[in-house]
């Protein structure tokens, strides 16, 4: 560790003479774990939330506090019974330019683009993830297609079978957002790697696994307090280098602009174990910090009739209760996070929810007696008998299952742990091929029906986010009241609830509450955070470009 942090001192006098070179107007992340597709549609983690948040718009939109934005629609309004909401399009937005346009020019959008891209999220041929956010829509509504009308060329109906308090803000969700039906058609599956939207940024360049490069929309529509056009960045680079010391190296030598979260490889020299940045780098990174919804945890695959749960031990509740009880969040925080972050000692929603009650919902704390006890109760006395339970993760979270194994070994419960690539490692949990596996969900809107859909019958993965394929009758019925309770008291409540009946069946095992954690260069301004981790980049600027303020 010593050599490392002596390279470390020698990159960074190295990359001393990085400030006197001349600054392009560029933003230079890295995206380790690959980037699929580009297409909205499938939009389904981080890893395409971050470039495609770019590239397209939607209706509406979060600002850094969570609050659901004006976008394209400049306004909207919801019907008294809360079950219809119409939106006003602005008239000045474009297209990016493409061949499948006469003369190649982007055209304006209009509310029929609309129609056509919210049903492309809910068409079976498509096969969107996302299709699930769309349960609610009244798809019988008369003179609808499918439940979305468009009135007129700006004014967009939508209709809900049942009120829905969290609906405008699901749709700020990528999956909303506006795609040309001509361009689509054009390219077919090439739409995935040449993708044409409204964003910011649009696409110039991309070969797989090596490069991204998206360039400034000139005929952006949104605007600055001043009244200077957004974006101010000429260019967003995105590389693909797998290896996160290769990754931190660039960085520390001025080649990327950004680090996002916190990883073993640099985690002990950049911050400190209260959780502040190394005094050692004050000066030249700055780090910005703040609470994330975003809840880790490890989820147990519980149905039966999937090939990867058949017969496997976590099919027992007392055996997932064990694992619960058997290991301690506490120095797991401590030693492998230096305290960023809160142990998930309660329930699946996190901290930063209103819905957030530590009181009311209670979750689990390090007590190996009972999870002896347990294990002795499901007929595995000090784990006798026990099969070994398989544990799949990514190289990003292997520290983290490494501590967990060697803490139930302790208790008689012996992991193996699996660890994927990360493209490959989604695809298994989506498609319900690991029995017991780390997963995390950020927040897509700001409500916790969002976290509490994972567990919802009807959205069983691939077409929805229930990766552990879930089911209880009491817990549905539930949930369906919830999305129609307007009161927001009364419908916490009910949220709380649920997440009782998740930490009671032990569905999952909560690991611990996020912290948004960004490593940025000193002089790159306008990049903020929020409680998402989206990552907006149509505001940042460079401090000084080419030696002339920005």
């Amino acid at each position: 560790m010593r050599a490392l942090y002596l390279f470390i001192s020698a990159v960074m006098l190295a990359s001393c003479s990085h400030s006197t070179e001349v600054r392009k107007n560029i933003f230079r992340y890295n995206e380790s774990k690959g980037i699929p597709t580009l297409d909205p549609a499938f939009a389904r983690n981080q890893t395409i939330i971050w470039p495609v948040n770019q590239i397209f718009n939607g209706l509406v939109q979060l600002d850094e506090d969570l609050h659901v934005q004006a976008c394209i629609a400049h306004s909207w309004e919801c019907s008294q019974d809360g079950t219809v909401y119409t939106f006003h399009l602005r008239s000045d937005v474009l297209f990016h330019d493409h061949a499948s346009f006469p003369e190649g020019k982007g055209r304006r959008v209009t509310a029929s683009d609309f129609v056509y891209s919210l049903n492309r999220i809910i068409d079976p041929g498509i096969a969107s993830p996302g299709a699930w956010i769309f349960n609610a829509i009244d798809r019988q509504a008369a003179n609808s297609i499918q439940g979305f009308q468009a009135v007129a060329d700006t004014v967009l109906m939508i209709f809900l079978k049942k009120p829905f308090p969290a609906f405008p803000g699901l749709l700020t969700m990528p999956y909303c957002s506006v795609v040309p039906r001509e361009v689509v058609e054009s390219l077919g599956n090439d739409f995935r790697k040449e993708p044409v939207g409204t964003g910011p940024f649009r696409f110039r360049y991309w070969r797989e696994d090596e490069k991204l490069v998206l360039v400034k929309n000139e005929h952006y529509f949104e605007h600055d307090e001043q009244g200077n056009r957004l974006p101010y960045l000429d260019a967003v680079n995105i590389s693909f280098t797998r290896d996160k010391q290769s990754e931190f190296m660039e960085f520390m030598m001025g080649r990327l602009d950004f680090l996002s979260g916190i990883h073993a490889v640099y985690k002990d020299e950049m911050i400190t174990g209260n959780g502040s940045l190394n005094p050692d780098h004050a000066g030249k990174v700055r780090m910005i910090s703040q609470p994330y919804l975003n809840t880790e945890y490890l989820g147990f695959l519980l149905d039966p009739d999937l090939e990867a749960a058949n017969g496997s031990p976590v099919l027992e509740k007392k055996i997932r209760q064990a694992i619960n009880y058997g290991f301690d969040r506490e120095k797991m925080m401590r030693y492998l996070r230096n305290n960023v972050g809160r142990p998930a000692s309660a329930g699946f929603v996190p901290r930063g929810m209103p819905s957030f009650s530590q009181e009311t919902v209670r979750g689990y704390t390090y007590d190996p007696d009972c999870a002896r006890e347990l294990l002795s109760q499901a007929g595995y006395p000090m784990g006798e008998g026990l099969p070994e339970i398989t544990l799949t993760t990514t190289s990003d979270y292997q520290d983290l299952c490494e501590y967990i194994q060697h803490e139930l070994y302790e208790i008689g419960i012996v992991l193996n742990i699996e660890v994927n690539t990360g493209a490959a490692f989604r695809d298994r949990v989506a498609n319900g091929q690991l029995e017991f596996f780390r997963g995390s969900w950020i927040a897509d809107y700001p409500d916790a029906e969002n976290y509490l859909s994972l567990f919802y019958s009807r959205n069983f993965s691939p077409a929805g986010p229930n990766y552990t394929h879930f089911s209880d009758p009491v817990y549905d019925r539930l949930f369906e009241i919830a999305l129609g309770t307007m009161e927001d008291e009364l419908r916490y409540r009910i949220y709380q609830q649920l997440d009782s009946i998740i930490i009671a069946e032990a569905v999952i095992v909560p690991l611990y509450y996020d912290q948004v954690v960004r490593f940025v260069s000193k002089d790159l301004m306008g990049l903020g955070s929020n409680p998402m981790n989206l990552l907006s980049l149509k505001r940042a600027c460079w401090s000084e470009i080419d030696g002339d303020p920005h």
